[in-house]
């Protein structure tokens, strides 16, 4: 399954669309289980080659882009003369092959010699054979130096374009990057072969064209030079040429589906149960509900019966293609032709050697010389052509590759600085929505529909309602994660989409429900909230005693060093099952032994209110640890949704002692105390403001807030 899939997911660079259903375009074929649905193409595609036309004319729009791809590898003074280095071995590499077959035509010279006058030129052998054998030095020499090449100027360019990627994605907006086709655009241009970068992939692509081109090049000059002193050489070159040429055509159309575009797929309901019921004896992850659920007898009678079901058709996409490809070959002209050709360069000899008996025309060696060299000439020609189609698609991708960084963001960055006057932070910023409504991408409701409030500076304001009304989209349009569809938001009067998004960025602190841990110790975790400070131990320490989570984490294995789910795994294999540890972490014996290598380093479990003390670690970090804070916005997002009530309420007391007179925004779906010292309340549902006002307020109208503050006022006091 893992070469149909790779296959599956091959993407052409070709216009349009396929529509399977598209009979006067497409081509049905049953094979087995599987609908195979191949596109009609016309008749000079057939032709081999003629199927990347299209892509031969991208290579000028492609060109500049290789160009500067280059001009950055310059830029690396010592990997550029890496590669000039590498270019000239590989360059004289592809002579060698010439080389060899001049000695070969030479020995042959040395034995026609021999067998008509019964004598050796010594001093001609002696310099083929000492020639030869420098040649092969000279060969093993190169492909070390070579060898030794490799590594170093694949690992700098790797890495070289390892930053050029991590800037285009990290310059992304939220809406941008969750964008298919921007991740498809992503995902081409961070491709590799084998673990190599584009620019290495297409270097070497490059390389290996022009050393094709020069191995092809001097093999048939030398050759036609070999074969011009002796009677139908030249004529057996060309014979064995159409033979070869024959070969490969053959060859060819056994691999139907090698070019073109096509898609397979199975409907067989019998057959894809019996996939899942494989699946499901096979992970462990349904071992528990399989056993618990006694379906053992179940689950083999049904596997048994779905097999009698399918039958032979059963089976993976390419056994069953093959199997189809081999049943459909048939003797046609074109096959006799292609069978005779196979043997016409010996009936040639041999028709020739009966026509002149007194004097051969060539030997059998040099028949053999002539069928390989030509064999070897066809197929290396037939790479060039393909490896010519495929820098093709190459260029394209690293077109792509430089396309990524001008993807532009949908967030559009604004051009007034915020703050005019830093030390006003310091008593917070007046935030207000005018008539504001919002839409995630690709959906038809509305996650905010005309919301319109103020909130003066300095004040608190408590956003309530049940899940899914709007409160944590109302933070997201805050910090400009997205734009709002229609209406205004201001901060201190001005209209946040004209306000630099780094500054607008800088002055708000934000917690979100929805929160992320980064792949980083505990302590980088919470550093992270203020970059700024990420050194200072001392205000790391303290955003942890007041995020609630510093006596947890001095219990970690690391401490604040501690991971809590390590990028890099470990590898081990072949360990004793005694083993419980290793590098202070649990080792995993669920791969099966014996294996090969196998994945270590299970995440360090912490509980959901664990997990939610560290999150808002990270945002007193930045918000409210000192009193050079440039923030005076605080946003907090459903902040106790895992906490226990007595650490939702020591929470709650810390937030309101340590915002100081900084404006805070605070959301939850629990009406917890914190509303009572709420400067403003709004009561959301169903994406609207249905109510607003103080806690004293609202409880006094009697509407929806009293009514859910009555139902868990027991849970809060």
């Amino acid at each position: 399954m893992g070469h149909m899939r790779r296959r599956f997911k091959a993407r052409s660079s070709r216009k349009g669309t396929f529509n399977p259903d598209d009979a006067t375009r497409v081509k049905h074929t049953r094979v087995g289980v599987w609908d195979l649905y191949q596109e009609i193409t016309p008749e000079l595609e057939k032709i081999p080659g003629s199927s990347k036309y299209e892509r031969y004319l991208e290579l000028r729009r492609d060109l500049p882009f290789v160009w500067l791809m280059l001009k950055d590898i310059s830029s690396m003074r010592s990997c550029w003369l890496l590669l000039c280095c590498y270019i000239c071995v590989e360059l004289a590499l592809s002579l060698i092959p010439a080389a060899n077959l001049w000695f070969k035509g030479q020995l042959l010279t040395i034995v026609q010699k021999a067998v008509e006058s019964r004598t050796v030129d010594r001093n001609l052998l002696m310099e083929v054979t000492f020639g030869a054998i420098v040649c092969k030095l000279i060969t093993r020499l190169l492909q070390w130096i070579k060898g030794r090449l490799f590594w170093p100027l694949s690992s700098r360019l790797k890495q070289h374009f390892a930053v050029h990627l991590f800037h285009a994605r990290a310059r992304l907006d939220v809406p941008t990057f969750e964008n298919e086709s921007v991740q498809a655009q992503l995902e081409s241009a961070s491709s590799s072969v084998g673990g190599h970068s584009v620019a290495w992939t297409t270097l070497t692509m490059v390389t290996g064209i022009a050393s094709t081109a020069i191995q092809l090049i001097s093999q048939s000059s030398v050759l036609w030079h070999t074969l011009s002193n002796q009677m139908d050489g030249r004529m057996l070159a060309m014979v064995a040429l159409i033979q070869s040429i024959s070969e490969v055509i053959r060859w060819q159309s056994q691999q139907p589906l090698r070019d073109g575009v096509w898609a397979a797929t199975t409907k067989n309901q019998a057959y894809i149960k019996l996939q899942g019921l494989k699946r499901i004896v096979t992970f462990a992850e349904h071992r528990k509900e399989f056993v618990a659920g006694n379906l053992t007898g179940y689950a083999i009678s049904l596997f048994k019966q779905l097999t009698a079901t399918v039958g032979s058709d059963a089976g993976e996409f390419w056994e069953l293609q093959n199997r189809m490809a081999r049943h459909e070959r048939s003797i046609t002209p074109t096959w006799i032709f292609q069978a005779a050709m196979a043997e016409m360069p010996q009936i040639v000899f041999a028709l020739r050697a009966v026509q002149y008996p007194a004097s051969i025309p060539v030997s059998l060696t040099t028949l053999h010389l002539v069928t390989q060299t030509v064999s070897t000439f066809t197929f290396s020609f037939w790479r060039l052509i393909e490896q010519t189609g495929s820098i093709a698609d190459q260029m394209a991708t690293v077109r792509k590759l430089y396309d990524v960084l001008k993807v532009p963001n949908q967030v559009v960055d604004g051009t007034v600085p915020f703050p005019e006057d830093e030390q006003k932070l310091k008593t917070g910023v007046s935030l207000e929505f005018r008539n504001v409504s919002f839409q995630y991408p690709g959906s038809l409701e509305y996650a905010l529909h005309d919301v319109s409030f103020k909130l003066e500076q300095g004040q608190l304001c408590v956003i309530v309602g049940s899940n899914g009304s709007g409160k944590s989209t109302i933070l997201k349009l805050i910090v400009r994660l997205y734009d709002s569809l229609e209406g205004e938001i201001l901060i201190d009067g001005k209209d946040i989409r004209t306000l630099k998004l780094a500054d607008l960025r800088q002055a708000i602190s934000v917690l979100f429900q929805d929160y992320t841990h980064f792949p980083l110790s505990v302590r980088d975790n919470i550093a992270f909230g203020d970059p700024a400070h990420a050194e200072d131990e001392e205000r790391i320490r303290l955003a942890a005693r007041l995020g609630g989570s510093e006596e947890f984490i001095n219990k970690l294995p690391d401490g604040f060093n501690t991971y809590l789910d390590r990028p890099v795994k470990d590898y081990y294999g072949g360990l004793p099952e005694g083993t419980k540890t290793l590098f202070g972490r649990p080792v995993d014996y669920s791969t099966v032994r014996g294996a090969g290598e196998m994945l270590s380093n299970k995440s360090i479990g912490l509980s959901g209110g664990q997990m939610q003390r560290l999150a808002v670690s990270r945002t007193f970090m930045r918000s409210v640890v000192s009193d050079d804070s440039k923030v005076g916005l605080l946003l907090f997002d459903e902040p106790s949704a895992s906490l226990d009530p007595t650490a939702e309420h020591d929470l709650f007391a810390r937030l309101r002692d340590l915002r100081g007179n900084k404006t805070m925004l605070f959301s939850s779906h629990r009406f917890g105390n914190l509303t009572r010292h709420a400067d403003l309340i709004l009561y959301m549902n169903d994406s609207r403001i249905i109510e607003t006002g103080t806690h004293d307020e609202l409880l006094k109208r009697q509407g929806e807030y009293a009514r859910i503050w009555m139902l868990q006022a027991q849970a809060f006091l």
